[in-house]
């Protein structure tokens, strides 16, 4: 958690950040103007955080019972918070091969016999993967286009759908079904994997170049 002392606010820093990069200088509650120092390196909130030590409350998903602070690291573990949210706890081992440009993409079949790969279209020009909206079928969504097309036009629409980002990710489960899409694509598709990770690479070869990499790092 952060605090803007200029008003006396505390937000999560993640969303504060967010919210900065999308509004420019305006405070997210009171859109009021928030100091450069205070976008750039806003202050933790040590009340905040203090409490979040000493609080418990119950997994949204397993209902079991967590500190605050450590809430976040819960989820990541939590299969059933994951299952509820659209990513599997367990990586399948499918056979993965490469389009014509290179992008890594499934070839597994889904039930109703069509390639899921059909949520996934080929960008005209740019060489980066779009997407369609599975919630209304509009298509040739970017990443990022397709984030703030579902929260400006589906941000109360909770159907099961299959997301058509994990879709083009390696190691998709492309039968995962996804309960409540927007709230899936802002707590996982905020960034794009392939800044992070060669998607051409499977999860051994990435796992040496991690290490091979950390060798090289000055801490």
């Amino acid at each position: 958690p952060v605090f803007v002392v200029t008003f006396q606010f505390r937000f999560c820093r993640k969303c504060f950040l967010t919210a900065i990069r999308e509004s420019g200088t305006h405070c997210p509650l009171c859109r009021g103007s928030v100091t450069k120092k205070e976008r750039t390196y806003p202050k933790r909130a040590l009340d905040v955080e203090n409490s979040m030590k000493k609080a418990s409350g119950g997994c949204r998903c397993c209902e079991k019972q967590v500190r605050f602070s450590w809430m976040r690291q819960h989820y990541k573990t939590c299969k059933k918070y994951q299952d509820e949210y659209g990513v599997s706890s367990i990586i399948p081992n499918l056979q993965i091969s490469q389009d014509s440009t290179g992008n890594s993409r499934s070839d597994a079949v889904s039930d109703n016999g069509e390639m899921a790969n059909h949520q996934i279209l080929q960008g005209e020009t740019s060489g980066h993967p779009t997407f369609k909206c599975p919630l209304c079928q509009e298509s040739n969504f970017t990443r990022q286009r397709l984030l703030d097309h579902c929260n400006n036009r589906h941000l109360y629409q909770i159907v099961p759908v299959i997301c058509p980002i994990c879709v083009s990710l390696p190691w998709a489960d492309t039968n995962q079904v996804t309960r409540n899409l927007v709230s899936h694509l802002n707590l996982r598709h905020r960034f794009d994997y392939g800044e992070f990770v060669n998607l051409q690479l499977d999860e051994e070869a990435q796992y040496q170049n991690a290490v091979q990499e950390s060798c090289h790092v000055n801490f």
